[in-house]
């Protein structure tokens, strides 16, 4: 019989990540563990971004914490959005279980402070289920695939830098092309909305199983094309727009495409990386925020803002909470070894535990020594 905790003590607190308006949790799910028995306890104004006021959380369940030291001292369970920042890192402490984005692969920095802490740290991007999914990073991946055509278009207009292209032309007139790397959930979602905008849309990947999927799906409307260094470096030299969706999961992404690509490609186009949590797909990536979100490559504009969802926070927040509470809940419930070994899923998820570092993908990108999780 798996152990059940009562009053777990739970924080939500305030994401101090650059412009990210995102909360872990809604109401809704305060309501939830509540009635679970737990004590949520959620830093003020956390919610305030995606138009969640303290009076909602009130009146879920919640208390307000005044102060970010007096939540993450105090919580055994702490829920986040993006990986804990270098002004965070001191709240951090022994035996806590922290559950939110890490994306460890792309920060040494981050990595070893939680190793240092010993806290608990689980990765929502790598709970994968038996039959692959990552059901925690998708609806995520949904709403960044589902921004990046809009974002393009607007990154091409003249006034921003770019060619001065529409997305889908008019009567008479090409529409852009965009091209995607990635057949994953933000790739198709970046390919369905371009596709809508009536852009050119070609999608690559190395799956020849997505690629079917993608035509079955898109009916025509989107060329698929097995991905190569040579299909890539083909398909972008006269493109409009790139979109950059290449996933490993845990793991830094591959880099598919380089510096001298980018040279070849007409001035004022338009690159979005959406790998950048990973390390990014593109040799020239650099992470950007959303109050600086693009630079200049050989003409050509960069966008890589690391939390793109942070953008449309009201439905990224929704989003994530739905997926996310089902685990969260475990959490509270059980515990973190209770929870983690009822759940394989879950434990999927684990990065850090107890002091050492149990991933193996973010210890070989960053060449440090790791454990198996439960050894």
């Amino acid at each position: 019989m798996i152990e059940r905790f009562s009053h777990m003590r739970v924080g939500v607190p305030k994401e101090v990540k650059n412009h990210e308006y995102r909360v872990a949790l809604t109401p809704a799910g305060v309501r939830e563990l509540h009635a679970h028995g737990h004590d949520v306890v959620v830093e003020t104004n956390a919610g305030i971004g995606s138009s969640i006021g303290d009076e909602d959380y009130v009146r879920a369940g919640a208390r307000i914490a005044k102060h970010a030291d007096d939540l993450w001292g105090d919580a055994e369970l702490v829920l986040k959005v993006k990986e804990p920042v270098a002004q965070e890192y001191g709240l951090l402490r022994d035996g806590q279980t922290l559950f939110t984005y890490l994306h460890l692969a792309a920060s040494a920095e981050c990595t070893q402070a939680l190793v240092d802490s010993k806290v608990n740290a689980i990765g929502y991007e790598m709970v994968r289920s038996a039959d692959g999914r990552l059901p925690l990073l998708a609806p995520m991946s949904e709403v960044a695939g589902c921004l990046a055509p809009q974002i393009a278009a607007n990154a091409l207009t003249k006034v921003n830098g770019g060619r001065g292209m529409l997305m889908g032309g008019v009567t008479g007139v090409y529409g852009a092309k965009v091209v995607i790397i990635g057949a994953g959930v933000s790739g198709m979602r970046a390919a369905r909305i371009a596709a809508g905008m009536q852009a050119k849309v070609i999608l690559l990947d190395r799956n020849i199983e997505a690629l079917h999927a993608a035509d079955a799906y898109f009916r025509g409307a989107v060329q698929t094309i097995s991905s190569s260094a040579h299909a890539i470096e083909e398909a972008i030299a006269d493109a409009d727009v790139v979109i950059g969706a290449v996933l490993v999961p845990g793991a830094r992404a591959p880099r598919v495409i380089t510096n001298e690509m980018v040279a070849g490609m007409q001035p004022g186009s338009v690159l979005i990386d959406l790998s950048v949590d990973q390390g990014g797909c593109f040799e020239d990536t650099r992470p950007t925020s959303h109050a600086d979100p693009t630079y200049t490559v050989h003409g050509s504009i960069f966008y890589a803002v690391a939390n793109v969802p942070g953008a449309v926070p009201v439905t990224s927040t929704a989003a994530l909470t739905n997926a996310t509470l089902p685990y969260a809940l475990a959490l509270a419930d059980r515990g973190f070894a209770g929870a983690c070994a009822a759940d394989p899923a879950l434990a999927a998820g684990v990065n850090t535990a107890a002091g050492a570092l149990v991933s193996e993908a973010v210890a070989q990108a960053h060449d440090m020594p790791w454990t198996p999780f439960g050894d």
